[in-house]
């Protein structure tokens, strides 16, 4: 196969392929057997009916044109890596020339495709580059909050006879309409005012309700079959209760921890609070480092792609305004992920097999799906795989940059330097070969031919393959960002509050933009053999 590539512009070229027949030869093979167990002619049983018969009654060019198609993104493939092009979107693809469809089977097949390309560019040096993130402290109001969150565990639900004020939990009956018909209603749902968990518009219309009293609304409808129509929302009080929360004292320090005095407690959770800032001190400096090599990085982005994947986003007859929001938001989002592949393959981060598992089951305990539910998805393994790579591609690249705080003191990364590099020492022992035996020794008391092996030589080879591998080194755990230790005041007993806890949301992993998908050719086989 040979292939030439002209540079249409920076960020899109047009690659010229050429197969010789003699390299279709295993795809016409298997289209051949495609055909026949799919084709019924008479003395031939299914599947069986040879290549000249098939050549005969239905056409050597319907066979061509099956092997094209099922071969076509393969050549495509190796087109792109033997240039060494990385492609941000579907190629077009025009074939030009097949195979002879009649009597000896030999020309080539030829095709052209034209395709949008990941620009060529260098990364900055960074030496002599300072970012600057916050300062890391745990202020009194952060301790206030993390004691107020832990009182409200063992908090105490009672009734109260006045209005609804934010904060309370209520019992509410919902009726919703659609255009004056009702299509849903909901009887004794519990919710906590202010807390956003349910429809938007709910917390104002409930605000200052009495027991009995009811409220009408619009939003727009999240789901069912009415979902994305505005409708009016008629919700009623049932009930209303106030959460009493704790004293802090030593009682309710040995209830909820471990520990015996409200000293030790506070101590503790202000470790804590200095630990989850300094872990997202980190992750701030990783953000200002991509957002340097953005300043510093000259990326031109193909405006025909961006126009596209915009209007498809927010449709054809989408405003100017919104329109050019979305352009902005997928320009920013093509050129991190370009910078970021560039910035993997500069570093070269290992993703250990134990990391990745560790990563998917978090990202499914967010998601409130089954863990084996991800681990099936190759997709989805293989994008929860480059999001690690990035992230810790872009912590070894800290390394080479000066990190401060507001007040102007250096911030130790090496935690996070170390974190990053933990998954590497694992996979080189992963990638080490395996300690060679020695090999058995002949025998030489009675010397047989040499085609045949000896008894003994049997055994110790058997003996050989028995042999358990050597264990490999166990892989290190790290995380993409370090989320704070978990607390130690862990609830001994939770005081029922009618809550249920949720998950933090998060957003769901960014699909590859660069992902090359098979191509599917713009003229048929038979198509070009007719123009021909």
């Amino acid at each position: 196969m040979k292939s030439t590539v002209e540079e249409l512009d920076p960020t899109k070229v047009k690659m010229t392929v050429v197969v010789p027949a003699e390299e279709l030869d295993q795809p016409m093979k298997a289209a051949y057997k495609e055909v026949a167990s799919q084709v019924n002619v008479p003395g031939f049983r299914k599947g069986k009916v040879p290549p000249r018969i098939i050549d005969q009654r239905i056409g050597r060019i319907h066979v061509i044109e099956t092997a094209i198609n099922n071969s076509l993104g393969g050549f495509y493939q190796e087109a792109l890596e033997s240039n060494e092009i990385m492609p941000l979107a579907q190629p077009e693809i025009s074939v030009d020339g097949i195979p002879a469809p009649t009597g000896k089977f030999e020309g080539e097949l030829k095709f052209t495709a034209e395709v949008f390309r990941v620009p060529v560019f260098e990364l900055p040096e960074l030496d002599g580059v300072e970012l600057v993130v916050d300062q890391v402290e745990a202020t009194d109001e952060d301790l206030d909050r993390e004691l107020d969150q832990l009182r409200a565990r063992f908090g105490t639900l009672k009734n109260v006879e006045r209005a609804v004020k934010n904060g309370d939990f209520v019992s509410i009956d919902l009726v919703a309409k659609v255009n004056d018909e009702k299509i849903d209603e909901m009887a004794g749902v519990s919710y906590e005012v202010g807390s956003g968990t349910m429809i938007d518009g709910i917390d104002d219309a409930l605000i200052g309700l009495q027991v009995d009293e009811d409220s009408t609304f619009s939003a727009t409808l999240a789901g069912g079959d009415h979902a994305g129509e505005e409708g009016e929302i008629n919700v009623t009080v049932r009930s209303v209760k106030e959460r009493e929360l704790p004293k802090v004292d030593e009682d309710f320090v040995q209830l909820a921890s471990e520990f015996d005095t409200v000293e030790e407690l506070k101590e503790d959770l202000k470790n804590q609070i200095l630990e989850q800032k300094r872990a997202e001190q980190a992750v701030a400096a990783r953000e200002k480092l991509v957002e340097k090599l953005n300043e510093l990085v000259e990326l031109p982005l193909p405006a025909e792609l961006v126009e596209k994947e915009a209007k498809a986003r927010v449709g054809e007859d989408a405003d100017k305004k919104a329109l050019a929001e979305a352009k902005e938001n997928i320009e920013k989002s093509l050129r991190n992920d370009i910078l970021l592949d560039r910035v993997v393959t500069e570093t070269k981060p290992v993703v250990s097999q134990e990391e990745l598992v560790d990563f998917l089951v978090q990202a499914s305990r967010a998601y409130g799906l089954d863990p084996m539910q991800l681990m099936s998805d190759r997709n989805q393994i293989q994008m929860m795989n480059l999001e690690l790579a990035r992230t810790k591609a872009v912590a070894l690249m800290l390394a080479k940059v000066t990190v401060k705080d507001s007040e102007g003191n250096p911030v130790d990364m090496s935690e996070f330097l170390e974190e990053a590099k933990a998954g590497q020492e694992a996979a080189d022992e992963e990638k080490k070969p395996a300690a060679k035996k020695a090999p058995a020794k002949k025998t030489t008391a009675a010397k047989k031919p040499a085609a045949k092996k000896t008894a003994a030589k049997k055994d110790a080879e058997a003996d050989e393959e028995k042999k358990p591998a050597a264990k490999k080194a166990p892989a290190k755990k790290t995380t993409a960002a370090k989320k704070p230790a978990a607390k130690k005041t862990a609830a001994k007993k939770d005081a029922e509050t009618g809550e249920e806890k949720k998950p933090a949301a998060k957003k769901a992993p960014a699909k590859k933009t660069t992902a090359a998908k098979k191509p599917a050719a713009k003229k048929t086989a038979a198509k070009a053999t007719e123009e021909k």
